[in-house]
């Protein structure tokens, strides 16, 4: 099934601050898009956003499926969940007192995934063995580049079709970085993901996006289509090339 999530125009913001400013991109079938931009600048509120947990004051967001066109403005994360999109989100965001194995099964919730319970969870260990030696470990004793791991597999587990990822790298070693940004190019291949990755390491994200969106101060000020555009980019010379 062919999946693509169209943003056009979307405002939003906490209370009285705005945050995004008329915001518009979008993510095509079987792509990997890079959203970057330093931090600050509304990478996570647009995820939010498309996950339903920020209400858009203004514009649209449409999942097109080969079913149809659908709006997840005004559906809840739940219901944008069931529907086959899985947040990664910024800081892992894990039960730190439950087990491993606990926090995957929590990610099997909606109806969708019950039935694939069993081959996810061999998937997951399979494809993070380090999981599977300590399914019966408390996730908060797991080091930074494992917890990573750990929600990246969560998300696996309800047998989604696209991918947001928020900000992969924050508070992990450069070693781990590359091994996390590696692990979803793989995943995102073996599984036919469709992945938005919001990041601001530009070196790790273009390793493994097909193309990518800057946003500055809420805005979408450059849309690259391959990652050598990214890199020619006078923006992302100021920004993340120190040129």
């Amino acid at each position: 099934m062919a999946n693509r999530i169209v943003v056009r125009g979307v405002d939003a913001g906490y209370g009285a601050v705005r945050v995004l400013h008329g915001v518009s991109m979008e993510v095509r079938d079987g792509e990997t898009v890079a959203l970057l931009g330093t931090n600050g600048n509304g990478k996570s509120t647009l995820i939010k956003c498309i996950m339903g947990m920020v209400r858009p004051e203004a514009g649209e967001i449409l999942l097109e499926t080969d079913d149809g066109r659908i709006d997840l403005t005004g559906k809840s994360t739940e219901e944008i969940v069931g529907l086959g999109i899985a947040l990664v989100p910024e800081g892992r965001r894990l039960f730190p007192k439950l087990s491993v194995e606990e926090n995957l099964l929590l990610g099997a919730y909606r109806s969708g995934a019950r039935g694939d319970i069993a081959a996810n969870l061999a998937f997951a260990f399979e494809a993070f063995p380090v999981l599977a030696t300590r399914r019966r470990q408390l996730a908060g004793s797991m080091s930074g580049g494992e917890q990573q791991m750990l929600a990246v597999a969560r998300a696996l587990m309800s047998s989604p079709r696209i991918l947001l990822v928020d900000e992969p790298s924050v508070g992990l070693a450069p070693i781990l970085v590359s091994r996390v940004i590696a692990k979803i190019r793989e995943l995102k291949e073996r599984r036919q993901l469709t992945v938005l990755m919001a990041e601001q390491n530009f070196n790790q994200a273009t390793k493994i996006a097909d193309r990518g969106y800057i946003i500055v101060h809420g805005k979408i000020e450059f849309e690259g289509r391959s990652t050598r555009e990214l890199r020619e980019n006078e923006l992302v010379k100021k920004y993340y090339l120190g040129v």
